[in-house]
Order: structure tokens, then sequence, then C-alpha cells
């Protein structure tokens, strides 16, 4: 695959197309409150028979959207006493929270880390446990337009909501260190990420990496992958509610998120990448708020972006924002 994108000289000076919704704060205001409104009930049971020795699993179930029950894992470092600094991680498009035994990064490099459950996900390609139990109109296979003719329906809605009392869940465990709390995750992780950072004011550090559901003006446009291409086959049928439709995801764009961003930042982004295109990732990217931002290129490499090498990227940085 060669380039297809803009050339990374104006990458790197790209702003986004997206106008953000007059009543944005408003809605998310709105939106949590109504989240807050149920207890959320974060029950940590410990999960014997792991067969893993140098760590400690916790089965996590919390209440997210509507009061609906969240699975989530916990893991920290083996016979851990005093309280950790605490990794939230968020999980790529159509995967679930997976088996214990394949969370292990964060807790080896001594910190607590909490990985979400995305619901009505969890069969694509990691297995989850989540259901979503709100209905929605006729949608296209898939997630994404799910709801996406009124922004109150729509999925992410749910989602994003979720993924901020899941932060609130994982503060709550004697085990982790509220004050000292990041989130991170890759693809649609790292599109909740930026959701995250922006509607959480107190994290230390984010890092998404390759995020999904940003810039969805050029993203619908530059690209016929899916899961964008989820929004443009509904389209196709639903003919002349286009307008709606974008209406609903400038709500949910994470370039507005990350206009709120608040937390030093680490991104990455893979100039192949026809999934989650490099400008919808600058397009964030160069929007973020926060001065202490930075943000990895591969230049030769499609959606699988850093893979391990960002991962040793992040062990890297983050440590420095965790145990500040």
């Amino acid at each position: 695959m060669s380039l297809f994108d803009l050339p990374l000289d104006r990458l790197r000076d790209y702003r986004s197309g997206s106008v953000e919704p007059e009543d944005f704060d408003a809605f998310w205001t709105k939106t949590l409150d109504e989240a807050r409104s149920h207890d959320l009930d974060a029950r940590f049971e410990p999960r014997t028979g792991t067969g893993l020795s140098t760590v400690d699993v916790y089965d996590v179930t919390f209440a997210g959207f509507g009061g609906h029950p969240v699975k989530g894992w916990f893991v920290v470092p083996a016979g851990t006493t005093e309280p950790l600094p605490v990794v939230v991680e968020f999980i790529g498009y159509g995967g679930g929270r997976g088996l214990a035994h394949t969370h292990l990064l964060w807790a080896s490099a001594g910190f607590a880390h909490f990985v979400m459950d995305t619901r009505g996900q969890g069969s694509g390609w990691l297995v989850g446990d989540t259901p979503d139990p709100v209905g929605s109109a006729p949608a296209y296979p898939g997630f994404m337009t799910r709801g996406i003719e009124d922004p109150e329906s729509y999925y992410y809605r749910r989602v994003f909501t979720d993924a901020v009392r899941a932060v609130e869940a994982a503060r709550s465990h004697p085990l982790a260190d509220a004050a000292r709390t990041a989130a991170i995750g890759e693809s649609q992780g790292g599109g909740i990420t930026l959701a995250v950072g922006g509607l959480i004011p107190d994290l230390v550090a984010i890092a998404p990496d390759v995020p999904f559901l940003c810039d969805f003006p050029r993203a619908l446009t530059v690209t016929d992958r899916t899961p964008y291409r989820e929004v443009g086959n509904y389209l196709k049928t639903h003919r002349g509610r286009a307008g709606r439709a974008r209406a609903t995801l400038s709500y949910f764009d994470g370039v507005h998120f990350a206009a709120r961003g608040r937390a030093p930042a680490l991104f990455s982004t893979a100039l192949e990448d026809m999934t989650c295109p490099p400008s919808t990732v600058f397009a964030a990217f160069n929007a973020y708020a926060h001065q202490d931002k930075t943000i990895e290129v591969y230049d030769f490499n499609d959606h699988e972006g850093g893979g391990p090498f960002q991962q040793a990227v992040q062990l890297g940085w983050l440590p420095g924002r965790l145990r500040a």
C-alpha cells in the first residue's frame, strides 16, 4: 500500500472542518449527571484459577450508562498492599475485555490496570461479556449507525459514558491511587481515550494510539474501509438523512474532546492507515489543548500502527507522568 493521505508536512498543520455543536458541553454534562444518578456499584471479585503467579486479578462489574452492568478486569502486581497509579484501558472495535491473562503489561510495569469491556461488542476478535440492553432504529451491521440520527440514542453516547464510569470504578478500588490515573487505548480504544480525556478534568496522562472516531467529516470521505464505511452504507440506503447523521456524529468527534484535553498526551499514527487515516488522527492531535503532547509517526504501517514498538514508547513515557 502506498501513501494515500496528505503528506506529513501538511498533516502537521491540518485542521478539521468538524463543527462543534453549541450545546456540546451541556449535552455531556446532562448525560454524565444522568449516569451518576445511579449507584456506581463497583464490585471487584478476586479471580482464582488463572494460573498467573505474578499478578492478582479481579473480575469487575460496575454501573455504566443507564445503570447498566458493565464488565472489566482489574489487574495488580501479586501481593500489592499499597495504592498504585492506575492505567485504564479501552478496547478496539469489535473486541471485548478478553481473558485475564492477555492483560499483563501494565501490572508487570508496576501499575494497577483496569480494562473496560465494551458493551455489545466482544465477538470480532476478543471475547466480551457486556450486552447493550438499549435498542435503536434499524442500523447497518456493526455499531457505527446504531441510533445515528439522534445524539440521545447514538451508541457511542452509552460507550463514552461507560468509559467515564470505568475511570470512576477503577479509582474506587483501595489499591488504586485515584490522583494518578491515566487512560490508554488503540483504535476505537484511542477514540474512547480522547473522549475520557475531554470529560474527566484530572487525569495525569492519556495515550491514544491510531485513534478512531476522529474528524468525521474527513473520515467519511477519505476512506472506504469499515468501520467508517458503515455510515456510508447506511446513508446509501437511507437517502437524505446525511445531515442528521453528521449532526449526531459531531457530538462524538474526538476533535472536540481533544480541544478540552487537560492532561499530557502521547498519540500515534501510521501513514498507510486506511482504517483511521492519519489526517483524522492529526486533526485530533493538532486540536489537543494541553501543551505537553507528542505524536509518534509510523511511516510504512497500516492500522497496526506501532504495535509493540509503540508499547515500548509508552513504557518510557507514561511512568514519568504516573509517578510524578
